[in-house]
């Protein structure tokens, strides 16, 4: 399927957003999926999964959650291998991020493409935006009906208000995609999520022997061509079920 894809400006309380929206060619209102980025933000690679995700008929809108450090910064593999001080730059970035940010930022980026308030909506994270992911879920159910996350982070730590401790409280239908050779967010960091989670009927959760964190992307060294495949296919396959109703 041909698919589409242009930047859209956004306002959000901290200035001017840039939206990647990506949908299919033909005419014709598409079931909208919201991406939640990881670190490395909008680049290369976050274009090709958008346009993937849109050649199976989905609009997919993702907003660039670094725009309060400039606009659409994105660090490229081979660019953080040639400048190691890449890393810490981005990571400074991601620890500057909060959920409320997140979250007025998915906002934004949804009234910028014109999606209804009672618009059924499917999202997805990866990495730290799989916690952008959950609270999404949580603080507006009958939007958000459906999710993923793939090599998440961040989802249990010491705070009152932490993912796992409402993670029980999950009504909706959620895939949940792990390597369990994930070196930055290892299977024992998120375990308290992924307890809370046990036993729910609409949760999935699928561990990759051998996946290591990033596995998602092709151009990164990291990349799983397994574990990538069948996270998008039990993604791919929730949405269709929940989004097309």
């Amino acid at each position: 399927m041909d698919v589409g894809s242009e930047i859209v400006d956004a306002n959000t309380p901290d200035g001017e957003m840039a939206v990647l929206r990506t949908r299919p060619a033909s005419d014709g209102a598409s079931p909208r999926v919201l991406v939640v980025h990881d670190g490395p933000g909008i680049r290369t690679a976050t274009r090709e999964f958008s346009a993937k995700l849109a050649a199976e008929g989905f609009e997919v809108v993702v907003p660039d959650l670094h725009h309060r450090h400039g606009r659409l910064i994105g660090f490229e593999p081979h660019e953080r291998a040639a400048d190691p001080s890449l890393n810490e730059r981005m990571s400074a970035m991601v620890r500057s991020m909060t959920d409320d940010d997140i979250q007025a930022d998915i906002d934004a980026a949804l009234d910028a493409v014109g999606a209804a308030p009672d618009e059924r909506l499917g999202v997805i994270g990866f990495c730290l935006g799989a916690r952008g992911a959950f609270r999404a879920l949580m603080r507006a159910q009958e939007r958000f009906v459906v999710g993923a996350m793939w090599h998440p982070s961040f989802l249990a730590d010491d705070k009152p208000d932490s993912p796992h401790l409402t993670a029980g409280d999950l009504a909706q239908p959620l895939f949940i995609g792990v390597g369990d050779a994930d070196q930055i967010q290892p299977i024992a960091v998120n375990q308290p999520f992924f307890d809370a989670v046990d036993g729910l009927d609409h949760v999935t959760l699928e561990v990759f022997p051998g996946a290591d964190h990033g596995y998602t992307w092709p151009d990164h060294p990291t990349y799983d061509e397994h574990a990538s495949t069948r996270s998008f296919a039990h993604t791919t396959g929730l949405f269709e079920q929940h989004l097309r109703a």
